[in-house]
């Protein structure tokens, strides 16, 4: 996982511990007027969305002007109509008013205000070359720095777009041009996008396991641990690709992601020398085209930090399509993930999830293959190591407690309401996680694999605008170790 300290995200951090207005709709509840059973809504008007398209808004509502709505089913509409609009990452605010006509008995008139974000990032990088945060702090060394800048605009030509340029040097080196266009055909169900770019690493992990030197001097090694070479004349591992993608949204909540890629993998005989099943035949160079699909369906209060709903998703990749002269890669992977999250109890939530990966090919080298302890796969306790594996089980549960519910605080020396508008809410959790790992190919070297996976805890989740959010976590394992951890995404 890879993460970027920025002074703007430090300053959030120090200024949130503040007292703070209270947050909600600054709305009529139409369920308390003297109304018939059944409403109109004559008009829906938009306020603030100085950007934004108003037919990228109506994209995500419930109800459209005209429509005859059971009262009873209005309030909800509304509700779930502004957390669509707040899950599309365009606004830091989504408030609404349902106003009466005048002289009518069964017509409303529907505004939605907005506090848009700030779309456009030109944002210096400083970042650790390390898998995680806290695989950094065990090293603490400032020479496994990332630098450079990035430069991205959301909501670029107020139609949702994305375009990102990013170019980074230092330690691990990447240069890439992507763009994202949501919808390209009138009743906004397609979308289309693509990228190009290529990496190059003056240091790379080659296996998942270490070594380490012991006092009579020779040569050990301790298991599930990275292991990394280091080239000090050039780059032992290079990487082109482009791809294109395809999206398909035909209502609100499921989305299908399809996607074709071409990479071009190159490593020095250093690597292969060092681990000869680092690629397919052993061969300094893999050319090849891989095909990915994947089905999400998101029913989330707000995916930011969810407390209630669910999420589903399922994908299949299979690289080497056979397309490609003289190449001999063939594999192929299917994942899913479900997580559910529900109110137990006054201010107590809970939430679990389970993400399971099969690799039904049997041969996958090491580059190929990828078990737990990347990105957000790891069970917690096991953050300073990797479970490789070609398949893979993990249930993660958590218990939380509103410590501090969402406040609203004003900074009113900022001049733009685009960051002096601040929310944020505190959650006190504990956790358990449950994981198992098969590995066919060193088991020796990794032992922790093939065998039942036990972490737990206690944590404590700060979560405030731009989708930002820290955990920290006091998180022990099943061979007695512990240790405090901090992570920059939801847990589940």
């Amino acid at each position: 996982m890879r993460w970027i300290i920025t002074l703007f995200g430090l300053y959030l951090y120090l200024n949130a511990f503040v007292a703070t207005e209270g947050y909600g709709n600054e709305s009529v509840d139409p369920d308390s007027l003297n109304m018939p059973e059944n409403v109109i809504i004559r008009n829906i008007s938009f306020i603030g969305n100085k950007i934004t398209k108003e037919r990228i808004i109506s994209r995500e509502l419930l109800i459209q002007e005209n429509d005859t709505i059971p009262l009873k089913e209005l309030s909800e509409l509304l509700q779930q109509s502004q957390k669509n609009l707040f899950n599309t990452s365009l606004f830091n605010f989504v408030t609404y008013d349902s106003i009466p006509v005048e002289h009518s008995s069964n017509q409303l008139d529907i505004t939605f205000q907005f506090i848009e974000r700030w779309y456009i990032w030109p944002v210096p990088i400083l970042e650790l070359a390390d898998r995680n945060f806290n695989e950094w702090l065990k090293k603490w060394d400032w020479s496994r720095l990332n630098y450079g800048m990035f430069l991205t605009w959301n909501n670029f030509r107020g139609r949702r777009e994305k375009l990102v340029l990013y170019a980074r040097f230092g330690y691990d080196q990447r240069y890439e041009l992507s763009y994202q266009i949501p919808y390209i055909n009138k009743k906004q169900t397609w979308g289309i996008g693509f990228a190009g770019g290529w990496t190059q690493n003056h240091e790379m992990t080659y296996n998942s396991f270490d070594t380490i030197v012991s006092p009579d001097g020779e040569q050990e090694l301790e298991g599930n641990r990275e292991f990394y070479y280091k080239s000090e004349s050039g780059y032992p591992k290079k990487e082109i690709f482009v791809y294109t993608e395809a999206f398909h949204r035909k209502g609100i909540y499921s989305t299908n992601w399809f996607k074709l890629e071409y990479k071009d993998l190159r490593v020095t005989d250093s690597v292969l020398f060092r681990n000869p099943d680092y690629n397919f035949d052993t061969a300094n160079q893999n050319q090849y085209l891989s095909l990915f699909y994947q089905y999400r369906l998101d029913h989330r209060d707000y995916k930011q930090y969810p407390l209630n709903g669910y999420y589903f998703d399922a994908e299949t990749k299979k690289s080497g399509l056979g397309l490609m002269p003289n190449s001999s890669v063939n594999t192929l992977y299917i994942k899913a993930n479900f997580r559910k999250y529900f109110k137990l109890k006054e201010r107590f939530y809970y939430a679990t999830g389970f993400t399971g990966k099969v690799s039904p090919f049997w041969h996958q080298p090491y580059y190929y293959q990828r078990g737990l302890g990347y990105n957000r796969d790891f069970a917690r306790g096991y953050e300073y190591y990797v479970i490789d594996g070609m398949h893979y089980a993990l249930l993660k549960n958590n218990v939380k407690f509103v410590l501090v519910p969402t406040r609203v605080h004003n900074f009113n020396f900022i001049p733009s309401e685009k960051f002096s508008k601040l929310y944020w809410a505190l959650y006190l959790n504990v956790f358990a996680d449950v994981a198992y790992v098969s590995d066919t190919r060193k088991n020796v070297y990794n032992p922790l694999s093939n065998e039942l996976i036990l972490g737990y805890g206690i944590g404590l989740d700060l979560v405030t605008y731009y989708d930002f959010v820290v955990r920290f976590e006091y998180s022990f394992n099943k061979m007695g170790e512990s240790g405090f951890f901090i992570h920059f995404m939801p847990s589940i």
